[in-house]
């Protein structure tokens, strides 16, 4: 064998040595690695078991508190728990009821359910997050949530497409929904968090909000909605909307029955937008005339006055059971002409039969209009004046009797928002002064306003034009009538009573 022959066997006898030493332990090692289970809570690693199965089960038999409260069938690990397999040399293996004693101590368990996120796209109000085992549960409170602010028929009609359409009077709902974006997901909760199994008590939070006490009246002889109603700041609408089991204003109570008269406080902003025929009065004027041939105190009403009434249709927006103060769409048909009161006096006026004196009362808008809110308790507050709408914005404004400007705004933007501090929430606005110590207010105008403080006024002049300005939720007029000066010791008064 040659030299060069020789050295060759002897190299590749040595790596053939090398690969099986190699070769053998790579398997050797193999042999003594084990498969593991890495077990992470909130990021932080808490130790290797051998079965993941084991924990699981062991997290599942204890906690047999959380089955019976929740009466669910299976408990699982907190939502921070990660668990990854690996082969491992490393000997350091703790049981399954170490780690489990861990998690005990440091996070809460989960059961199966729903998270319902409700995102509000309306700024300043915050996004939620409701827990619920059965999302059922969820539905069925949502469904109440809706009926206690939608008729049950109304509402069934609405989602079966069997509104009767409308002949002479009446109204449909075009549309209905959510302000807020609500999605479901189902997802292991933590049982820290609250979470509802009981639709009532979910109804509840959804028509209240997080308002932990709720105050109940005990029904009294001779009490009515109304009553009941007015004696808790509240109007029958919001009576009706806290206690949904009654249909109506009229609906019969039984004494000694408990009804809700906390103000509602819905966490959802539930929209209708209805399409509404009515037939609404149309308020009569006062007018004063004077008869030079009858006697200085000859006072006598010489025509009745007699309220019109306009067949109006109109687009309305109801948001969670209360009407906005705005209107779309409006037109009328004349049912009944109005019939101003005419009040005869005597004595010689060398101007004629008839003087304006100031002394009578104008209605402060054009016809027809409509009234969205009226001199009632609304959202736990009085309602102090008439809030008078019509379509569109822009019409103008009268001052309802003789007077002097005695206050004036006119910095606001025309459309406000609701809880608009501009203008002491009133926006722009205009108040005068009138014989006898009282005062019109006039709010929520477009920034266009007609007089200044100091000027004299005449009964049907414009001062200023309907918007939206302040807090407002729609374009009108808050007409208010005080007994002395408007929130600096004066009273007011319903302004209807100058007109009936």
């Amino acid at each position: 064998m040659k030299k060069n022959d020789i050295v060759k066997t002897i190299l590749m006898t040595c790596i053939i040595g090398v690969l099986f030493f190699i070769v053998g332990l790579t398997t050797r090692d193999f042999d003594y690695a084990k498969k593991v289970y890495q077990v992470y809570l909130n990021g932080t690693k808490l130790g290797l078991i051998e079965s993941k199965e084991e924990l699981y089960a062991l997290i599942n038999d204890e906690q047999k508190e959380i089955k019976e409260e929740y009466k669910v069938d299976n408990v699982y690990p907190p939502n921070g728990f990660v668990i990854k397999e690996y082969n491992t040399y490393d000997e350091n293996i703790t049981t399954a009821k170490n780690i489990y004693d861990t998690i005990k101590d440091k996070d809460d368990f989960t059961v199966e359910g729903y998270t319902i996120k409700i995102k509000s796209n309306e700024e300043g109000k915050e996004d939620l997050t409701i827990y619920v085992l059965d999302e059922q549960v969820f539905k069925n409170a949502l469904l109440s949530l809706i009926t206690a602010f939608v008729d049950k028929d109304d509402f069934n009609n609405y989602i079966h497409d069997t509104q009767e359409p409308i002949e002479e009077i009446g109204q449909i709902i075009e549309d209905m929904y959510f302000r807020e974006t609500i999605t479901i997901k189902p997802a292991h909760i933590s049982v820290k968090e609250k979470i509802y199994t009981d639709e009532a008590e979910l109804s509840q939070y959804l028509l209240f909000g997080n308002s932990d006490k709720k105050d109940k009246y005990t029904v009294q002889k001779g009490d009515t909605i109304a009553s009941i109603a007015e004696a808790n700041s509240l109007n029958p609408q919001e009576f009706l909307i806290a206690n949904p089991k009654f249909r109506g204003e009229d609906s019969i109570l039984t004494i000694g029955d408990k009804v809700d008269i906390t103000l509602v406080n819905p966490v959802l902003t539930l929209v209708e937008e209805i399409h509404s025929v009515s037939d609404e009065e149309q308020a009569y004027e006062k007018e004063e005339k004077y008869d030079t041939t009858k006697p200085y105190s000859f006072n006598e009403v010489t025509q009745n006055g007699i309220t019109g009434i306009e067949r109006i249709t109109k687009d309305i927006e109801v948001v969670n059971g209360e009407q906005n103060q705005g209107v779309g769409k409006m037109s009328s048909i004349t049912i009944r002409e109005v019939q101003n009161e005419i009040v005869t006096k005597g004595g010689y006026r060398p101007t004629g039969t008839y003087v304006n004196t100031g002394g009578s009362w104008g209605w402060p808008t054009q016809r027809p209009y409509t009234i969205t809110s009226w001199f009632e308790y609304r959202k736990g507050s009085f309602h102090n004046a008439l809030d008078i709408s019509i379509y569109p914005t822009g019409s103008p404004i009268y001052a309802s009797r003789d007077g002097v400007v005695v206050e004036m705004e006119n910095t606001c933007a025309d459309i406000g928002y609701y809880r608009s501090q501009c203008g002491g929430t009133y926006g722009n606005h205009v108040i005068i002064e009138h014989s006898n110590n009282f005062y019109t207010m006039y709010a929520h105008m477009l920034q266009n306003v007609e007089v200044n403080v100091g000027d004299s006024v005449k009964r049907g002049q414009i001062i200023g034009y309907m918007g939206s300005s302040g807090s407002s939720t729609g374009t009108h007029l808050h007409f208010g009538v005080s007994n002395g000066y408007p929130n600096k010791g004066g009273s007011w008064i319903n302004p209807m009573n100058l007109f009936r």
